[in-house]
């Protein structure tokens, strides 16, 4: 896939036609795809994007508000998709964190119409650790409490699930200041009570929609 190919191309990939108009079981299956693994394999062909996003080549995007959020997937998601089990997965945490913030400043975040769009633009600040990540959890938290009040009742249970992840991230680093379960990936040492917890493996981001 070339360098030079507009945003347009990466948000339809990421959110496919016809999800105004699906009911619940649609959007549950997207959010497995999305979050399951499902997308893995067909990130791939998207690879070269995520070397030209690190080097700031795609910062253009931005000009726009669904440009910065396409610029935030390949940042933010592409990464955890093409290069998952690897300090790579991790790489873009920084810059997609940024344009997150930035968009929420400049009124990019308010501009996105559907619940999902801004779901993926707020999920940096939940992602990137860092010394505020506590602070940034509790916005995450409140932002999507927000979209679950304001979605159709058939979605309500589902975007429910997101303020229940958004909050049990939250717990995770308001417990250990980190992910434990990136230790091993990132060559961390970890301490007695988050060896506990990798061997539990209860993790928050494995858990499974409604």
């Amino acid at each position: 896939m070339r360098e030079t190919q507009d945003w347009q191309g990466v948000y339809d990939f990421w959110f496919p036609p016809g999800l105004d108009q699906a009911g619940p079981e649609k959007h549950r299956a997207q959010i497995l795809w999305w979050f399951g693994g499902g997308a893995n394999d067909a990130v791939r062909p998207f690879t070269p994007l995520i070397a030209a996003a690190l080097a700031g080549r795609l910062d253009p995007w931005c000009a726009i508000s669904q440009g910065r959020l396409a610029l935030i997937l390949v940042l933010d998601q592409f990464p955890r998709c093409v290069f998952a089990g690897t300090p790579a997965a991790y790489a873009g945490d920084p810059q997609a964190l940024a344009l997150a913030e930035a968009g929420l400043r400049n009124g990019h975040f308010e501009a996105l119409a559907k619940p999902w769009e801004k779901t993926f633009a707020f999920m940096p600040l939940a992602h990137t650790e860092g010394p505020d990540h506590r602070e940034r959890l509790q916005r995450v938290v409140d932002l999507a409490a927000q979209i679950a009040r304001d979605v159709p009742p058939p979605l309500q249970s589902l975007y429910g699930h997101s303020v229940s992840q958004a909050q049990g991230h939250l717990d995770v680093i308001g417990r250990f200041g980190r992910f434990p379960h990136r230790n091993p990936v990132l060559g961390r040492s970890s301490t007695d009570e988050e060896q506990a917890y990798i061997s539990q493996g209860d993790f928050v981001h494995n858990r499974r929609p409604p």
